[in-house]
């Protein structure tokens, strides 16, 4: 292929085309690199492209999440050729499987089952889903426990709400916050202060899920205003020809604060 020849017109734009690109880069002729990654090698490569597409669909940059599910696609594509290459399964199994699961888990759309909403729709999901497991398994079994602790602290709550194991109100929410904020104090050792900050997280986030809030995103937007509120002092002091570490606790308190209120719009004229 010449340069300068766009690669859409020699391999289609499709998830065949992708997987004819990844034939050739593992090909005889083909990259070193590419042909010497294994399902092994490539986990943390598909698990960042995951959190840089969710970045980019954050951030609401369309050419950015192009981009990244591009990214994450060639990943698929990688592991379904791999696959391919051993033996294991073909992309058609992949496919059909996929195909097969979603038409038996929407009996309201293809077999004729009438629902009065999509709470209705998620209860028979999870009734199906139960089913196809066996009566035996748990409803929180299949979440991956490698998942960030905090989305896999919501998705259990989720689960478990799902089968009527949650509060009544959010009131008794919050009191359970508050009964976990006292029980810190009153821990008498390293292991149960662990313990009962654990308790707190998993708490704050029952609290996150009541309030329609996804734990993990709200504390990634946190992390991002500490980050800019703190490298914004950083810069204060540079401006102001400071030595920031030597600041006193209540200098810097004060250009915390400073930053802050620059963030209010109605601040900006």
């Amino acid at each position: 292929m010449e340069f300068g020849v766009s690669a859409s017109r020699i391999f289609p734009s499709t998830f065949d085309g992708v997987l004819r690109v990844l034939k050739r880069l593992r090909g005889p002729n083909g990259c070193p690199w590419d042909k010497e990654q294994t399902h092994q090698s490539l986990k943390e490569m598909l698990l960042e492209e995951c959190y840089e597409l969710v970045e980019a669909i954050e951030e609401g940059d369309s050419d950015k999440i192009v981009e990244e599910l591009g990214d994450v696609i060639l990943n698929v594509a990688f592991h379904a050729n791999i696959a391919e290459e051993q033996n294991e399964f073909t992309t058609e199994q992949v496919f059909a499987g996929l195909i097969d699961k979603l038409v038996r888990r929407h009996p309201h759309v293809f077999s004729g089952l009438r629902v009065s909403g999509s709470a209705e729709v998620v209860a028979n999901w999870d009734a199906i889903k139960q089913r196809e497991r066996g009566a035996d398994e748990s409803v929180l079994d299949g979440v991956p426990k490698t998942m960030p602790a905090l989305s896999y602290a919501q998705t259990i709550q989720r689960r478990a709400a799902r089968t009527g194991f949650d509060w009544e109100d959010f009131k008794g929410v919050l009191d359970k916050v508050s009964e976990e904020v006292a029980e810190i104090h009153a821990a008498r050792s390293d292991e149960q202060r662990e313990q009962e900050l654990g308790d707190l997280l998993f708490s704050v986030v029952n609290a996150c899920r009541w309030m329609g809030v996804e734990a993990e995103a709200a504390l990634r937007h946190a992390n991002l205003r500490f980050h800019g509120r703190f490298t914004g002092m950083e810069n204060l002091s540079r401006q102001r020809e400071l030595d920031f570490r030597q600041l006193s606790l209540d200098e810097k308190e004060g250009l915390w604060q400073e930053i802050k209120e620059s963030e209010n719009p109605a601040n900006q004229g």
